[in-house]
């Protein structure tokens, strides 16, 4: 099975900067990890690749700086890695990154003359939480998706995905290829070796610019993105919270009917 895990190096979350003119993240200079969605994610797709065979590639868009977070991948499983950058690509939204990776996967399907038959990604990354590339990308290639996925085996030659729900879970079989994110799964990613870490760092990334896929340029970057962000902050935290404790759930939801009616917010 070839399988390509769609990542993401994203901030430190203690440590976000802000550009004050573009309102885009400044990540030159800032610790970068692995977004953790997409740790799950790989190691679902190693897992799957443990128990039927084949391959993962990891693929991500980004600066320069994210062949550290491709490098962490290949220390824990995966088996090649393809950095998307170029800087026509800067400030992208969700709907301008899904266009790019998209046309990168069919020109690593070109260059390495085999599809693939599963792309997974994290549901969401934690610098935006927006969780739109994953459908977005399955909308650009025709792909069935399926979201919310805490585990995937094959069976009987179907893809069998577990996914959270608001009820518990849903079974769901779906054919190849899809489009599949992945949730926190019960089992943690795997830790890299000492071995597989200096296996890592001696790896060779190729790098796809805009140059080397067909893409339109006028569909990715700030110019190609339909949303803009207009300003971004960080939230004052005020205590002005009320706690309703120790009376009946009726007795409580009338004091707290009362209480919304007395500060007029309902």
């Amino acid at each position: 099975m070839n399988i390509l895990v769609c990542v993401k190096q994203v901030p430190d979350t203690t440590e976000i900067k802000i550009d004050p003119v573009t309102n885009t993240l400044i990540r030159a200079g800032v610790p970068s990890i692995v977004n953790p969605f997409d740790g799950y994610a790989l190691e679902v797709a190693v897992r799957l690749k443990e128990a039927v065979g084949g391959k993962v590639t990891v693929m991500s868009m980004g600066p320069e700086q994210a062949k550290a977070a491709l490098k962490e991948c290949l220390s824990v499983g995966a088996d090649q890695a393809y950095l998307i950058s170029d800087r026509a690509f800067g400030g992208s939204d969700t709907l301008a990154t899904s266009y790019v990776l998209s046309v990168a996967l069919k020109a690593v399907e070109e260059k390495e003359r085999a599809p693939f038959d599963l792309i997974f990604c994290g549901k969401q990354a934690i610098d935006g939480d927006t969780g739109q590339v994953g459908p977005e990308l399955a909308e650009h290639l025709g792909y069935a998706q399926i979201t919310y996925a805490s585990d995937v085996i094959m069976e009987d030659g179907m893809l069998q995905v577990k996914r959270e729900s608001d009820e518990g879970y849903d079974y769901i079989t779906a054919e190849l290829p899809a489009v599949i994110t992945i949730v926190k799964t019960p089992f943690e990613p795997r830790y890299a070796t000492i071995r597989s870490k200096m296996a890592a760092n001696k790896a060779v990334i190729p790098t796809l610019t805009a140059a080397d896929m067909p893409i339109d340029t006028s569909r990715c970057g700030l110019k190609g993105s339909p949303t803009k962000v207009k300003k971004t902050y960080t939230p004052v935290r005020e205590k002005h919270g009320i706690k309703i404790e120790g009376k009946p759930a009726d007795e409580a939801a009338r004091e707290l009917v009362g209480l919304l009616s007395d500060a007029k917010i309902m």
